[in-house]
């Protein structure tokens, strides 16, 4: 599929999503005011967390697809990082938001109603994100937008907030015990931290250029088939995640009496050779060595 069709597809995505957040937003907050439920007001925060996210993934997948310029040689596309990081710090803030207010509302005792509608609407609301979040986390994986899949994540794990406030309500319609709602509410707000640490782990481990050591393995595999068949060695082989795509560095070493045009030819080949083994773009750059003369220019 052509670039800009891609980009048109991931904006088309983003929007959606955007307008199904604020959707979401309204069903969760007429769901808590049916009911005064700490864990209905728990799910809702994240939503409205979700959406602050959403806006900034929004700038976020613009801003990526502007191309290199001469402050930026490699492009815009690691802003995908810090979108993502921001999305799991504002996830993280609403797991603390969630955690207060269930235990300020276990602590008050506050009464609950209309316990049925709260669950048919909180349903609603999971049916919706599952099937947009696993259209966005397909899509970004297509396309190789990690905005699209972190904000896929975040609906799914959406959905398994919802379905506890839903477990809750309806144990709460069974048992009579309303004290299953707060427990429900504080549950909730740890799963929301846990999420979004992860999502912040992941932010800061690319920024800070990570090996992913699948991605490693996968890259040295078909390396030494491509160096080996060309009677070639390689070093100092590096990689890192630019959000878009991978960027790579090796040194190739050919036979010294090799002339300088069929090393380049051959090195052109590996680089080629390499360019789709990956889910995502490689970018290859060679530097050309003497096998056995290296060393030796090398201690000069």
């Amino acid at each position: 599929m052509p670039e800009k069709s891609v980009q048109k597809q991931q904006q088309l995505l983003m929007r959606i999503s955007l307008w199904a957040g604020i959707f979401m937003l309204f069903i969760k907050f007429g769901a808590y005011f049916l009911t005064g439920s700490a864990a209905l007001i728990s799910d809702a925060s994240e939503t409205i967390v979700h959406l602050f996210a959403v806006f900034f993934a929004n700038f976020s997948l613009r801003y990526s697809m502007k191309p290199a310029d001469s402050d930026h040689p490699y492009g815009h596309a690691r802003i995908s990082f810090f979108s993502a990081g921001f999305e799991g710090a504002m996830i993280s803030l609403a797991g603390c938001f969630s955690i207060f207010i269930s235990i300020w509302k276990w602590v008050q005792g506050v009464p609950l109603t209309a316990l049925g509608d709260g669950i048919l609407l909180t349903v609603f609301s999971v049916l919706i994100n599952l099937l947009l979040g696993r259209v966005l986390i397909l899509k970004g994986r297509a396309t190789s937008s990690i905005i699209l899949e972190a904000n896929g994540k975040h609906l799914l794990a959406d959905c398994w907030t919802s379905i506890g406030v839903i477990l809750a309500l309806v144990l709460i319609s069974l048992t009579k015990f309303t004290w299953w709602d707060p427990v429900c509410g504080i549950l909730i707000g740890v799963n929301i931290l846990v999420s979004g640490g992860l999502l912040i782990r992941t932010s800061v481990r690319a920024l800070m250029d990570a090996a992913d050591p699948s991605i490693k393995e996968c890259i040295k595999k078909h390396l030494d088939v491509e160096t080996v068949s060309r009677n070639a060695t390689y070093h100092a082989l590096r990689f890192r995640d630019a959000g878009s795509a991978y960027w790579m560095e090796v040194h190739l070493q050919f036979d010294d009496d090799m002339p300088l045009v069929e090393a380049h030819r051959l090195a052109t080949e590996i680089e080629l050779a390499l360019k789709s083994i990956l889910d995502r773009p490689l970018q290859v750059t060679t530097h050309l060595e003497p096998k056995e003369a290296h060393d030796t220019i090398h201690r000069k």
